[in-house]
């Protein structure tokens, strides 16, 4: 049985911990963190594996995308082998036009089994009406152009160039 924190990335503490059987499939625990957050879990999702500073790595889609050949999905995933200890974390999005953000966290693997499972353990904050906004942030990259004021050929700053003279 695994014991798991699910954060939604918000300001607020806004925390799920649930208890689920190590033998689900993603699409089980994927469904159970929207029913826990109140979602129908109807629109499309994903986790993603991280790494222990949460960067965001492979996704694992609600539905096998790829066009030939198998691909991965939450379906073919079981829980103990894509996070087969504790501290192991994924990132989990629901709703790509909203962009819900959770972190999944394994908090505790017990060696209880239980009947009534998956169950909330734990609930604290209530999930905003709307998604908190996400920031798009990436990192500068040097293109070997230089910045613009760098700019510095025979025709000079194009802001400079009076358009009516012509």
């Amino acid at each position: 049985m695994y014991k798991i924190r699910i954060i939604l990335d918000t300001k607020e503490d806004i925390i799920r911990t649930v208890l689920v059987d190590e033998t689900i499939d993603l699409e089980i625990l994927h469904k159970t963190i929207a029913s826990s957050f109140g979602f129908a879990g109807q629109e499309m999702a994903s986790f993603y594996r991280t790494d222990d500073e949460w960067n965001q790595g492979e996704e694992i889609p609600l539905f096998n995308m790829a066009e030939a050949g198998e691909d991965i999905s939450m379906k073919g995933c079981i829980l103990s082998e894509t996070l087969p200890e504790e501290n192991s974390k994924l990132i989990y999005v629901y709703d790509f036009l909203k962009m819900w953000t959770f972190y999944v966290d394994v908090v505790e693997i017990l060696d209880e089994k239980r009947d009534d499972l998956p169950q909330i353990i734990l609930t604290v904050g209530e999930i905003p009406a709307e998604a908190p906004e996400k920031e798009f942030v990436a990192e500068k990259v040097d293109d070997g152009f230089g910045d613009e004021e760098d700019i510095d050929d025979e025709f000079g700053h194009f802001d400079d160039f009076d358009y009516n003279e012509y």
